[in-house]
């Protein structure tokens, strides 16, 4: 379900040409993310500096804040060549035996979800982050040998959405973390007209504020919804993208002036109306609207976490007064108090 929804910050298969076009390609291009971008360039630049690889690299966030993107800039600032895999793609260590004999010395392998990386492939990382060896087996039974492979200086790069799920062992060989975090206001209305500029795409400062508002502090959402209301304004209005113009688009794309669509109302509905605000469990939520609990905390969840709509407690998940207030349902009389979050 999460996969088709448009304010969703996972990668859809549209997205993957249309994104292409839109990705920065160094530094000074990309918007956001100050704190990671300042010491990103630190370590890069005493990297170059010792003319050494850059050390190993772990990013981790919400899904559509550009993990991606930045594995690909790093490697253009370290003036290397990449090549990407994914977690899920590495079904055994002769797939990463593969991969590994194939860098060349100072490139960057980039692993997206690299917590879906089975325990067997994980274990075979340890001596290659440290000393850029690869340990494999020759032979069956009692004549099999051991041999140890030699492999290349390279940085790894490490992208996650579930950062707990990482073995201990695993991210302690990691020598520079980031987490990326949702985007403020800013930042989302500056990406935006960047695209706007780069796709040709007339937009007005009013147009730029009503996306952005909805985007739920995601890139990916951001170009997606510009996408979608500039083909509305093409078809339904002159082409310009003005404040009305992107409110009656967002109307067409069931998505509020919060960003929340019919997924996250279903979700919010189910733990008032059903359960009576809370507590409720997450397994619990996740039956009732015929999803997996993981699918539940990992998508629909953090959103409404980061607007006090939800809030965990030990017993489970309640809904806040500010639920209550953006649904038109009048709140319970013990129903606690949370803060509003900020977007600016």
């Amino acid at each position: 379900m999460s996969e088709e929804r448009i304010v969703s910050g996972e990668t859809r298969e549209e997205d993957v040409a249309f994104e292409s076009n839109l990705r920065p390609r160094n530094l000074s291009e990309y918007i956001g993310q100050d704190k990671a971008k300042e010491n990103l360039k630190i370590v890069i630049a005493a990297a170059k500096k010792r003319k050494e690889p850059l050390d190993h690299v772990l990013l981790y966030g919400p899904p559509g804040l550009g993990k991606t993107t930045l594995a690909n800039i790093i490697a253009t600032e370290m003036g290397v060549g990449i090549k990407v895999s994914s977690g899920p793609a590495i079904e055994h260590p002769g797939h990463l035996a593969t991969l590994l004999t194939n860098l060349r010395d100072g490139q960057v392998l980039f692993i997206d979800e690299i917590h879906r990386l089975s325990n067997v492939v994980e274990e075979k990382l340890y001596p290659v982050m440290e000393d850029s060896s690869f340990d494999m087996i020759i032979g069956k039974g009692p004549g099999a040998k051991s041999l140890r492979l030699q492999l290349p200086h390279f940085t790894l790069i490490g992208a996650t959405t579930r950062f707990a799920m990482i073995g201990p062992p695993l991210r302690d060989r990691f020598d520079a973390v980031f987490r990326l975090d949702y985007y403020d206001r800013r930042a989302i209305e500056a990406i935006i007209e960047r695209s706007a500029s780069i796709l040709k795409i007339k937009v007005d400062k009013g147009g730029v504020e009503e996306i952005a508002c909805r985007v739920r502090g995601t890139p990916r959402v951001a170009n997606r919804l510009l996408k979608r209301v500039r083909d509305y304004a093409q078809v339904m209005a002159d082409g310009i993208i003005t404040k009305q113009v992107a409110q009656d688009a967002m109307v067409q794309l069931e998505v509020d002036s919060i960003g929340l669509d019919e997924v996250d109302y279903k979700v919010l509905r189910t733990v008032i109306e059903k359960f009576d605000g809370g507590p409720v469990g997450l397994e619990t939520i996740a039956a009732s609207i015929s999803e997996q609990a993981e699918t539940v905390m990992d998508v629909y969840e953090p959103y409404l976490l980061q607007l006090g709509f939800l809030d965990r407690t030990p017993r489970g998940r309640k809904a806040t007064p500010l639920a209550y207030e953006h649904l038109g349902i009048p709140p319970k009389k013990n129903v606690h108090q949370v803060g509003l979050w900020q977007t600016t």
